[in-house]
């Protein structure tokens, strides 16, 4: 079988617009040079200094580059536990937070903080940053931040521990 290139299909125009699109591809590759690192139960691949894809099918901020400088405006005494997407620790759709986000990696829920607020957990995580999308219970109150964690097993693993918080400008 043969293609013919002149029909109207393959015209000039088809096949400069495809080598002028090739050209622009091949010069954008140097950008999305990836490096991948495996974390926990997620395959990570870092797109850009703030971008990751994650199990090779969705594109996201890449919470620990979140205003790692940001000023802290207060340190906060809290009890923090963890919680995964199953339906007895979550509401109607366990994969969407309550600000409307797909729950990842650098997820809490708190009940006192605006959806957004950074936080970091120094004693635990360092220099992490972590970003409230994600409302608890309100028998939880305003002084417990619940960590998101992928898998019921390693949300369990994690228990409770008492600590601070600093809460970091927007």
């Amino acid at each position: 079988m043969e293609i013919d290139l002149k029909g109207p299909v393959w015209g000039k125009n088809s096949l400069i617009v495809l080598f002028i699109a090739s050209g622009i591809l091949i010069g954008l590759l140097p950008i999305f040079e990836a490096k991948s690192q495996k974390t926990e139960n997620l395959t990570e691949i870092l797109i850009s200094e703030h971008l990751v894809m994650i199990e090779g099918n969705s594109l996201l901020a890449k919470a620990d580059h979140l205003n790692i400088d940001s000023q802290i405006t207060k340190k906060i005494n809290v009890v923090i536990t963890a919680y995964s997407s199953t339906p007895e620790q979550t509401d109607d759709e366990p994969y969407i937070t309550a600000a409307g986000t797909w729950v990842r990696e650098g997820i809490i829920a708190n009940n006192l903080l605006p959806f957004g607020t950074k936080i970091r957990i120094p004693e635990l995580y360092g220099d992490k940053v972590f970003v409230v999308e994600d409302r608890m219970h309100r028998r939880k109150g305003y002084y417990h931040v619940d960590i998101w964690f992928a898998s019921y097993g390693e949300a369990k693993n994690f228990g409770a521990k008492r600590t601070y918080i600093e809460v970091l400008e927007n």
